[in-house]
């Protein structure tokens, strides 16, 4: 079935260049492809993912430019899906934007790689938007509490006949692919331990010392391994808020994962069979976290703050 997501990014690039950031698998390339069609010669489209294509571009990345400007007409949009493979490439989207005015829609599924080399230099060239899961909106009448309480809403999950599978191998994949490109391969057995642990800190106040004693690694380790959750899009920070504007403590921040299925299943919990109960009320607030933050990535353009 196909679904109306509320982010819209082809009208959006109609007035500026973007970046569409979310996690694996929420939907990013679909609805692109589902915006774009196939036969509509303004847009030009290039994946990443295609062996060929990372190839070309990553050998020559002004292949990308001489491709356009030898066409009968340059496009009016250009559409790069996994930006974060090659961050080298935005200086040529940089070139083009300034002087072929081409509007450009960037997706892609880490921050990470994004800030170590480009992002900066588009700033204020290109919003920022971030894409999530189905929020309950967009599902309509397909929508079921006590099923997004267990498994999330990742739309591959969420549309499974086995969501619990299903979030086993989302999660296989993270572990295989994120963090392999991330560089924590050798880390991995500390790495997922880290992560349960995380898991079953979510949407608690977190005390870097007593998680890295449980996870058995360093605090400092700790603290990077949040960062990488942040720039891959898994967790987020939620500080308090405060009535003034100085600096926030991270020490008395809460994190949220990204999915409430994703952090279900990080932290084994036990599959929910009535709508009662603490871990109900937990599951609960994790998914109002979830709608909040996508109506504030959407909408509002605003940052969540709790009290």
């Amino acid at each position: 079935m196909n679904y109306q997501r509320l982010l819209q990014p082809l009208e959006i690039s109609e007035k500026k260049s973007l970046f569409l950031l979310g996690p694996r698998r929420t939907g990013k390339s679909t609805l692109l492809r589902a915006e774009t069609g196939t036969n509509d010669t303004s847009i030009s489209r290039w994946n990443l993912l295609d062996s060929k294509v990372f190839w070309q571009l990553s050998s020559d990345p002004s292949f990308l430019r001489q491709t356009l400007l030898a066409q009968k007409q340059l496009p009016k949009i250009v559409i790069i899906d996994e930006i974060q493979k090659l961050p080298l490439l935005l200086d040529e989207v940089h070139l083009m934007m300034e002087e072929m005015k081409i509007h450009f829609i960037l997706s892609g599924s880490s921050a990470r790689a994004l800030k170590r080399k480009g992002v900066n230099l588009l700033a204020g060239r290109a919003h920022n938007y971030y894409f999530h899961p189905f929020v309950t909106l967009e599902l309509g009448q397909d929508f079921n509490l006590l099923k997004a309480l267990n498994y999330g809403s990742l739309p591959p999950v969420y549309l499974s006949e086995d969501p619990k599978e299903e979030l086993s191998q989302y999660i296989g994949s993270y572990l295989a692919e994120e963090i392999a490109f991330e560089g924590i391969t050798r880390q991995l057995p500390s790495f997922s331990r880290f992560l349960e642990t995380a898991a079953l800190c979510n949407g608690q106040q977190i005390n870097f010392t007593t998680l890295a004693s449980d996870a058995q690694v360093k605090r400092s380790t700790v603290i990077d391994w949040f960062q990488v959750l942040k720039d891959t899009l898994i967790a987020e920070e939620v500080p308090v808020w405060k009535a003034s504007i100085k600096r926030k403590s991270v020490e008395n921040s809460k994190f949220y994962f990204f999915d409430v299925g994703v952090a279900r299943q990080l932290s084994r919990s036990p599959v929910l069979t009535e709508l009662r109960g603490a871990e109900v009320g937990q599951a609960f607030e994790h998914w109002i976290y979830h709608e909040l933050k996508s109506s504030c990535d959407y909408k509002y353009n605003s940052s969540l703050h709790y009290w």
